[in-house]
């Protein structure tokens, strides 16, 4: 197997999860980087926002990224949808045939990751590709989300 780092997926969830996950990347990026931002889809139920509002978010998170990581690496950008982030994020790594997921862990209490289900669990245990957790350099107090993945609708 080739470099962990040669072609990262990386899953962000806001604009501070993506700044902070691409600041830890960075000192070992390798050729690319695919920044995935999943919109968490409410599965038959009513959506909270707008696609708009989603995509608008998004090109912010994918600002971010390319504020760190474009003098460093190629960086690409995907906004996908659907019900389980974990599972839209492994379809995403091998539709890119990404090396590695890689992403930083966010803050929340054991509380909310037992009633929301914890994605950072699924994305370790539930792949057949090498998952990389790096360290948060600006801690716990800048994400919404404690895997980078999506938003709860």
């Amino acid at each position: 197997m080739g470099d962990l780092f040669e072609r990262v997926l990386l899953p962000v969830a806001s604009p501070d999860d993506a700044t902070a996950s691409a600041r830890a990347l960075q000192p070992r990026v390798g050729d690319s980087v695919v920044a995935v931002h999943v919109v968490e889809k409410a599965g038959g139920a009513v959506d909270k926002t707008s696609v708009e509002q989603r995509e608008e978010e998004a090109a912010h998170i994918f600002e971010a990224i390319h504020a760190e990581l474009d003098d460093h690496t190629t960086v690409e950008t995907e906004i996908t949808y659907g019900t389980d982030v974990a599972e839209t994020i492994f379809e995403v790594a091998d539709d890119v045939a990404a090396t590695s997921i890689v992403f930083t862990p966010r803050g929340g209490s054991r509380w909310v990751r037992l009633l929301t289900g914890d994605v950072a669990l699924d994305l370790i245990t539930g792949t057949d590709r090498p998952v990389v957790v790096l360290p948060d350099q600006q801690g716990d107090a800048t994400a919404e989300d404690p895997t980078g993945g999506g938003e709860t609708s």
